[in-house]
């Protein structure tokens, strides 16, 4: 696409392979990166989605599949700003979609946007995201599917569904793998400030992993 190719010129005007080291050493050396850091990562797409109005058309499922086909992780970022834009349009069938970014160039750092601020946006909506795939990819094998399940609701407060939350918590509470406990720890965080009795009972009255429990119980 066009866009794609103004874009990828752009970040590689502002590549800083100093920068980049330490950016790949923080995530692990999971990723390379391009060494371009937030706030210009910000600036330049601001100016480019001016310059291109591409976010003014039709949501382009070939833009985002394009980005996420580069190696650079800031062209991952790139791709879930631009999806943020249409999040409010979103419907149902965009899921398997999101499922295929989740479970592909996989860490925290782009799970922990799509599950809130995409998936949560569509579920938030349309509550029968929750049978058809919330409740099969909390048990899921592939843990970015089930840390997606257990944050989904991060942004709901007042309309958290608790029992939910919990439930899909308790299918968890055997789990060793530190991304499910911290993100059990963390999605009991967030509800804790909106109920906090509600989840120092939870917390209480169940066996939790101990990081779990110390990130749950931080406002409580």
């Amino acid at each position: 696409m066009r866009e794609t190719k103004i874009l990828l010129e752009k970040f590689q005007q502002h590549a800083n392979p100093e920068q980049a080291i330490s950016m790949e050493k923080y995530m692990k050396n999971h990723f390379a990166f391009l060494g371009i850091k937030t706030p210009k990562r910000k600036e330049i797409l601001k100016d480019f989605f001016k310059e291109t109005d591409i976010a003014k058309k039709p949501f382009s499922k070939d833009f985002v599949e394009d980005l996420w086909r580069q190696e650079e992780r800031e062209y991952h970022y790139a791709a879930l700003s631009y999806c943020q834009k249409y999040a409010k349009t979103f419907q149902l069938g965009m899921v398997p979609f999101f499922e295929e970014l989740i479970t592909t160039n996989s860490w925290w750092d782009t799970v922990d946007t799509i599950a809130p601020h995409l998936i949560g946006e569509i579920a938030r909506r349309d509550t029968s995201v929750i049978e058809e795939f919330m409740d099969k990819w909390v048990t899921s094998d592939n843990i970015w599917l089930r840390r997606t399940a257990i944050l989904f609701q991060l942004k709901y407060k007042a309309n958290t569904n608790p029992d939910l939350l919990y439930r899909y918590c308790l299918l968890n509470a055997d789990s060793k793998e530190f991304f499910i406990q911290k993100a059990m720890g963390w999605a009991l965080r967030e509800y804790s400030k909106t109920n906090p009795e509600s989840v120092r009972d939870f917390i209480h009255s169940h066996s939790l992993p101990k990081l779990t429990v110390r990130e749950g119980s931080k406002y409580i």
